[in-house]
């Protein structure tokens, strides 16, 4: 019995310089993953948005590589986001359950997909953490609008919320391709099937789906608090034209009276 485990290290990695520290062989690598062969029947798969996930590694091979990606990190077994899944070689047999993938040969591409599966559901927990902090602020100005009819919060901050909200939803969409396959899977109908069944299992799409509503919520609401703000600096702006109008009336009205006497 084998087993897979993912967590997440940093909030990205850079995968050259991990390729660098690292000096392992290279079984597959472009500019957003990297996948190592750590020893015999060993693998690391090692992604751009933080997660690195582990195939058949004791908890001091764990520790003592996550140890060379972030040097600042405590055990793996201490880290929140993290994911186990357990995998079984049984000839002829493939199945997915909630705490197994059964595989029916020791194959270093479908272990890659179990590997890459269990690293996006960690990272898909990564983002509903964030997205949560996210709408509990929004929350706040929003229950300040409802209770006192204003806002609490200046513009340039405003603006500054904005920015983490798109960031956010750009990472989300660049870094896990939830719903493509990837190239292993296009020409092999048994991977193709393993990719499905471990999407499935982990809930991905759905997941995927109820994160990425949130961020639209969230980007909504801003938008609607700018238009306030944006609405607000307009009145203000007129009322400021009507008093230069009425100061330069004024000012005819006090010429003209200078005039006559």
């Amino acid at each position: 019995m084998y087993s897979v485990v993912a967590l997440q290290i940093k909030n990205s990695l850079n995968i050259k310089q991990c390729r660098l520290k690292l000096d392992l062989e290279v079984l597959y690598s472009d500019s957003d993953e990297l996948f190592l062969q750590l020893g015999k029947e060993q693998f690391l798969y090692v992604f751009q948005y933080g997660v690195v996930a582990f195939f058949n590694c004791n908890h001091s091979k764990i520790n003592q590589t996550i140890k060379k990606l972030n040097p600042d990190l405590g055990s793996w077994q201490e880290q929140e986001l993290s994911e186990t899944i357990k995998v079984e070689i049984a000839e002829g047999q493939t199945e997915v359950t909630f705490d197994k993938v059964i595989l029916g040969e020791f194959d270093f591409e479908a272990i890659r997909l179990v590997m890459l599966n269990t690293s996006h559901s960690v990272a898909l927990d990564k983002y509903l953490e964030i997205t949560d902090h996210l709408l509990e602020e929004t929350t706040v100005y929003t229950k300040a609008l409802e209770n006192e009819g204003r806002l609490k919060i200046s513009g340039k901050k405003l603006k500054k919320f904005i920015g983490r909200v798109l960031n956010v939803k750009n990472q989300i969409s660049e870094n896990l391709y939830i719903f493509d396959s990837p190239d292993i899977t296009w020409e092999n109908e048994s991977l193709n099937k393993l990719n499905g069944s471990l999407k499935q299992t982990f809930d991905l799409k759905d997941r995927y789906r109820y994160i990425y509503e949130r961020t639209a919520i969230i980007k909504e609401d801003l938008e609607l608090f700018k238009d306030i703000m944006d609405h607000k600096e307009s009145s203000k702006l007129e009322w400021i034209i009507i008093i230069l109008i009425l100061v330069e009336v004024v000012d005819l009205f006090v010429l003209r009276l200078l005039k006559m006497f």
